[in-house]
């Protein structure tokens, strides 16, 4: 008894041991598994890192890119596409203002009508500006601007200077006298692009433009000698020009053009500059501001009807630097 006993105790210790057996070799195969799967993420790692095996470099990284989401794509919801059908922009104008202004022909006298006539060299005009993109893929363009300057100056002069009148007599305008001047511009653009870069990040564009530019010009002086002259003439210019539009983030845009122009018929000399700048904010769906800079520079140069619709003789150069800040309304 006593000896069954005994064979019983040492079948079960030799069961336990047998178990325990198996238990310690399949955690040691396990341990053994997790040692050479952790050998290989540690050589592909080193393979990442050391250039090994560029193919799979390219692979991870075109992946990571895929699955990191832009930040200008945070809420693709909010736009259908990045650049607006149609947009309508209203604000206020503020510019600095220097005009020199020669009337008649020759070698006249040119003025500088702000520091000698008393015009204002400050000006805060309403502006408006408005774009069309009428084609499905948003490359052709249709822009629009309209604002004007309304200026006029009363000064007692400090010093002589002569104008021509409108049949080319030459009157001399003493120092002393009482002048009155005014001097109204209107300022009418339009303009076509074609986009011939554009994604969702930018749109490059080639312009052909027209400014229209009605100019009144009015001169009346009293003392020594009784003046009233006045010059009105439409200036029709067209330009060639350059814009480029950013989308930094889906409500953040940076917004940039030049145009220029120059034309030489006969006794006729044209010339235009302009360029702006733009950052605009537009944190709802329809609706945003914007804070711009913008620089023009005219010149005319004229001895009769040379170039169509001016009927002018002198010269006039008229140059604007100034910001905006407007509101925006676009679909």
């Amino acid at each position: 008894m006593a000896s069954a006993t005994a064979k019983g105790k040492a079948c079960l210790h030799t069961k336990s041991f047998i178990i325990n057996r198996k238990t310690v070799f399949s955690s040691s195969l396990l341990n053994h598994q997790f040692v050479k799967i952790k050998i290989c993420l540690i050589r592909l790692r080193r393979k990442i890192m050391f250039g090994k095996n560029k193919y799979l470099y390219v692979f991870f990284v075109a992946g990571l890119l895929f699955f990191i989401q832009p930040a200008w794509a945070e809420n693709p919801t909010s736009y259908d596409t990045t650049w607006e059908k149609f947009s309508l922009n209203a604000g206020y104008f503020i510019a600095n203002t220097n005009t020199d202004l020669r009337l008649g022909s020759g070698l006249g006298l040119t003025v500088d009508v702000e520091d000698l006539l008393g015009l204002d060299t400050t000006n805060s005009v309403f502006r408006v500006d408005a774009i069309w993109r009428f084609t499905e893929n948003r490359r052709h363009r249709i822009d629009f601007t309209w604002f004007s300057f309304r200026r006029d100056g009363d000064t007692t002069i400090g010093r002589d200077f002569t104008i021509k009148d409108n049949e080319g007599n030459e009157i001399d305008i003493p120092a002393g006298s009482q002048v009155n001047t005014k001097f109204n511009l209107d300022i009418y653009k339009a303009a076509y692009s074609y986009s011939f870069f554009q994604d969702d990040r930018m749109d490059l564009a080639l312009s052909l433009g027209l400014y229209v530019m009605p100019i009144d010009i009015g001169l009346q002086a009293t003392g020594v000698i009784n003046v009233d002259e006045t010059e009105r003439f439409t200036a029709p210019l067209p330009t060639l020009g350059l814009r480029a539009d950013f989308a930094i983030t889906p409500k953040w845009f940076l917004r940039t053009g030049v145009e220029v122009f120059y034309l030489e018929i006969k006794e006729f000399t044209g010339t235009i500059y302009e360029s702006h700048a733009a950052i605009e904010y537009l944190p709802w769906k329809h609706f945003g501001f914007g804070l711009g800079f913008n620089t023009f520079n005219l010149n005319i140069e004229a001895d009769g009807e040379d170039y169509p619709q001016i009927d002018f003789v002198g010269e006039i150069d008229f140059k604007y630097s100034g910001l905006l800040l407007y509101a925006k309304l676009f679909f």
